[in-house]
């Protein structure tokens, strides 16, 4: 399919790239594919399905899809899992990043340090957060799957860090290969990898030369749970894929680093450029129907530039896809770019402000490359708050911005936003719940520290109208990763942990309410920036380069 042009309200004009979207039938064909729950819910009020149907799809052809797709109830806290199974980055679609493991209790953890039965080696750097099956519902043993930069991809018995499958997925290409831009070297998996259940695939994007590094490719896997088996249909070339639905897809331009996302039967993959901005690339956002992964269906950026790259990736409110994109270039219109866009299932934009938000200065962000794109949007809940339904976004600017869920807002500069880090964010953030207050933490400089100032800062956010920004504490970490919480029972006893990744290489445990430092161990690797822990029956997992931690109070 090719582009559409979608006419916004108050004087902005967007090209929005959706494919299957162009035409009037093919809009009625998605309006009644995705309106069903809505017509469901209409008729949950009592009134009649002849009239509830023709009323939702008359407003779906007449609005965009938000309609059918936009809500603003609350979001899940946490995912159906088989047992304590970590399935995607930060464990929910959400992208909150809390754990819940009762062993981590702020006494117990004064204890920790590197379990020395776990022992796992791996080949090249890992970027991905590692992900985590519970055997136990199975009757299966426990497994740890990684993928690194050289594109293996491995399963680790959790206890005792025993390779059980290995596989290579194709050659990765190195920079001088790839001969454009970039600081990865060698480029293969980025982006942390998604597990469906279900079908027990884990699904990874690869960056692969297939000819010794004369061309680039990004191809995207579905591997067996069982033993890292090609599953039918799969690898998907994305640049053939997408060509064959009329869009070019330029993979030596495009980089992965954002975590692929599953929702609803399909898989999504954003895509932004490389480190240095070489070339005509966008953000992308990929989605493949698991049924059939070559029919894919994309939304991409009009302007060059907008890349999708935070490394939290995508999020979800278990319907709709959210993405924060960063700054383009020569856009005169907001074209996209520096932006948290919310897409209905497919990947599909309405172009409605409802589904977009774009601070009111994008264009000096722009100019200054100092957009929001480099931390992805986190969706949560702060009952008593107006609105109550909220995406935190983060940017390069040092600002926080709360955003209300039930309506972006367009060009807007949020239902709240202030400047808290006197440095750029870049990372993955984390938003957890105590008694004492809901907190949104990030790596960066606060501005605004009670105490100590630290590269670690964590937010409270208040219960107004709007609701109230304020910095609760910062902290030290002495490096660039990510952080990740863990409570006793999803609110009570909340702990930070992150990595002073690229600096300390020490894996930190910090009072949720406080910011106390309760412990500091050293890995005893190298960790790449951005990286976060995982949380999983009593220990904690951080990936390396060639090699996996567990920490353990035991």
């Amino acid at each position: 399919m090719g582009r559409g042009l979608w006419a916004l309200t108050l004087g902005v004009a967007v090209l929005a790239v959706a494919v299957g979207a162009e035409s009037r039938r093919e809009r009625r064909l998605l309006c009644k594919q995705q309106c069903g729950p809505a017509i469901d819910r209409c008729v949950a009020g009592g009134k009649r399905r002849h009239r509830c149907r023709t009323k939702t799809l008359r407003r779906c052809r007449r609005q965009g899809l938000a309609v059918c797709t936009t809500t603003t109830t609350t979001v899940p806290t946490t995912t159906t899992l088989p047992g304590v199974s970590v399935l995607q980055h930060h464990r929910n679609a959400t992208r909150d990043g809390v754990y819940v493991d009762p062993a981590f209790t702020r006494a117990a953890v004064s204890n920790l340090h590197v379990d020395p039965a776990f022992q796992a080696t791996t080949q090249g750097q890992t970027y991905a957060q590692p992900l985590y099956v519970d055997g136990a519902p199975a009757g299966e043993p426990d497994r740890v799957f990684v993928a690194t930069e050289e594109n293996w991809v491995y399963a680790l018995d959790a206890t005792t860090g025993t390779t059980l499958a290995a596989t290579h997925l194709a050659p990765a290409i190195t920079l001088a290969q790839l001969g454009t831009c970039g600081n990865i070297d060698p480029m293969g998996v980025t982006g942390t990898p998604a597990i469906d259940y279900a079908s027990r695939t884990l699904f990874v994007d690869a960056m692969t030369t297939p000819d010794g590094g004369q061309t680039a490719r990004h191809v995207v896997y579905g591997l067996s749970l069982d033993d890292l088996s090609l599953r039918p249909g799969w690898p998907v070339d994305v640049t053939a894929a997408l060509a064959a639905r009329g869009m070019t897809f330029e993979s030596d331009v495009q980089g992965q680093r954002g975590a692929l996302l599953v929702v609803n039967g399909t898989l999504y993959v954003p895509y932004g450029g490389l480190a240095g901005d070489c070339g005509s690339y966008h953000g992308w956002v990929v989605g493949f129907p698991l049924a059939a992964p070559s029919a894919v269906q994309a939304w991409r950026t009009p302007a060059v530039g907008g890349g999708v790259w935070a490394p939290g990736g995508l999020a979800s409110d278990g319907t709709a896809i959210y993405a924060a994109t960063g700054n383009t270039f020569g856009a005169s219109v907001w074209s996209g770019g520096e932006a948290i866009v919310r897409l209905a299932p497919g990947p599909v934009f309405t172009g409605a402000p409802q589904d977009y938000f774009a601070p009111t200065d994008w264009k000096a962000l722009d100019a200054g490359d100092v957009d929001i794109g480099g931390s992805g949007p986190i969706l949560f809940d702060v009952p008593g708050a107006t609105p109550s339904a909220l995406v935190v976004a983060l940017g390069k600017n040092g600002k926080a911005y709360l955003l209300d869920r039930g309506y972006l807002g367009g060009i807007t500069d949020g239902v709240a936003s202030a400047t808290v880090a006197s440095n750029e964010i870049i990372n993955a953030a984390a938003v957890y719940t105590t008694p004492a207050a809901t907190y949104v933490v990030f790596k960066g400089n606060g501005t605004s520290c009670p105490g100590a100032a630290g590269d670690l800062t964590a937010l409270a956010i208040g219960q107004g109208a709007p609701p109230t920004i304020t910095t609760a504490w910062c902290a030290t970490q002495g490096g660039t990763g990510s952080p990740m919480v863990t409570t006793l029972d999803g609110h009570t006893g909340a702990i930070v942990w992150s990595v002073g990744a690229e600096g300390s290489e020490q894996l930190h445990g910090f009072d949720g309410d406080t910011g106390a430092e309760l412990v500091a161990v050293d890995t005893g690797m190298a960790v790449a920036r951005f990286a976060t822990p995982i949380a999983a029956k009593g220990r904690l997992f951080v990936a390396g380069d060639s090699t996996v931690r567990a920490f353990t109070t035991r």
